[in-house]
């Protein structure tokens, strides 16, 4: 395994001054425990929150290349998403990302449903850079996706190939890929 590889994760909470621990925050530290990929783990509650702390990773961290994921788990629909009652396409995110995730996996968790048509996910992986953009069809409460997120890592970690990822995800958790209808565009 390449240890050289992170996660960076930038979890929508309602308000960032108070201290709580999430389940991601929960699930990215087992998931470090268990196989030793690392993660930076960062919350925003407003659009500008999550520009700011987007930028913090492109500008100022020097291991930026080695950031294989940027794992977003913000609620919303389809093709947007929602920080502070308010709704942004993923247009939009992909402007602030311009030209900037080239090589990167931007993921979803199932906080928000990821449905895009082909022509929005060409936009995003354009416009952004993007390698692949994925996520799960079902947005659900209940179901909730770190486990199948976590086996997502980790096959990113040993294979670069992101098809080859997706047929050892659904040969390994075909039922958790169903279930919440696991999606990658490239």
């Amino acid at each position: 395994m390449d240890n050289d590889k992170f996660i960076f994760c930038l979890e929508a909470v309602p308000d960032i001054d108070s201290e709580s621990t999430t389940t991601t925050f929960k699930s990215l530290e087992k998931l470090a425990l268990q196989t030793g990929i690392d993660s930076i783990y960062k919350t925003c509650d407003t659009i500008e929150g999550l520009e700011e702390s987007l930028n913090a990773l492109l500008y100022e961290d020097h291991n930026f290349k080695n950031y294989e994921i940027i794992y977003l788990v913000v609620p919303g629909e389809g093709n947007t998403i929602c920080l502070n009652n308010y709704y942004y396409s993923l247009e939009e995110i992909a402007e602030l990302f311009e030209g900037k995730m080239k090589g990167k996996i931007l993921h979803f968790a199932n906080t928000k449903s990821l449905n895009l048509d082909q022509e929005e996910a060409q936009y995003f992986l354009d416009v952004s850079g993007a390698k692949a953009v994925s996520g799960f069809g079902l947005r659900s409460g209940k179901a909730n996706s770190n486990p199948l997120d976590n086996a997502f890592f980790s096959f990113c970690q040993d294979e670069d190939n992101v098809i080859e990822i997706v047929e050892l995800l659904h040969e390994k958790y075909y039922a958790a890929c169903k279930l919440l209808d696991f999606r990658l565009y490239y």
